[in-house]
């Protein structure tokens, strides 16, 4: 693993999340680079982490190596993409969230769908996975060791620390006001807030 891997794996995982802005995510002839992320921390620590009670089948890959993909499927439509950070047992990880497509604009489109503006080609974590054409297959594969089916690069340089702009999670009940969605200011790809509000269940 290259030293720029490792340096950011072993950070925290707010710095982990932070460091990946404006890295390159490419897979099935499509290129993202990430402009907006969360950070998720692991066992008995982060209520809003998948890893939160222990480790289980779902959430196996979470507990390392690092530079691994963990992806899950959500309200049983969309499929999510997270990077596995950290010493391996901390199941810790960072969602992606958003990015701009600078390669393979077409086929992010098409596989979005049809007439999508470029700005919302992977503009929040269902249409980025989308666009980049990940699925269940994708986790538990490398994405730094240039063999897997999506290929995670460095950015060229680290994000401004002025441009990183930091707010609550999205789409959790559990810690939802722990600023750990991290997000480079003025890009049209990063995706709007908005709280989650659970469903409440109708009485019978």
């Amino acid at each position: 693993m290259s030293p720029v891997w490792d340096g950011l794996w072993r950070a925290e995982v707010v710095d982990t999340a932070r460091g990946l802005l404006g890295a390159e995510l490419t897979s099935g002839g499509v290129t993202v680079r990430l402009t907006e992320v969360e950070a998720y921390q692991g066992m008995g620590v982060d209520p809003a982490s998948h890893a939160y009670r222990g480790r289980t089948p779902r959430n196996a890959v979470m507990f390392g190596p690092p530079g691994h993909a963990y992806v899950y499927f959500v309200f049983g439509m969309h499929w999510c993409l997270n990077i596995v950070c950290g010493e391996p047992g901390s199941a810790s990880a960072v969602l992606v969230r958003a990015g701009e497509v600078t390669q393979g604009v077409e086929i992010a489109r098409a596989r979005r769908g049809g007439v999508v503006p470029d700005r919302d080609l992977a503009r929040g974590p269902a249409r980025l996975a989308t666009a980049l054409g990940v699925d269940g297959a994708v986790s538990g594969t490398s994405l730094v060791d240039g063999q897997g089916p999506v290929i995670l690069v460095p950015p060229p340089y680290p994000a401004d620390p002025w441009h990183i702009m930091a707010g609550p999670r999205v789409g959790v009940t559990a810690a939802a006001d722990l600023p750990w969605r991290f997000w480079l200011h003025g890009e049209p790809s990063v995706s709007s807030y908005r709280r989650h509000i659970p469903r409440r269940r109708r009485a019978r």
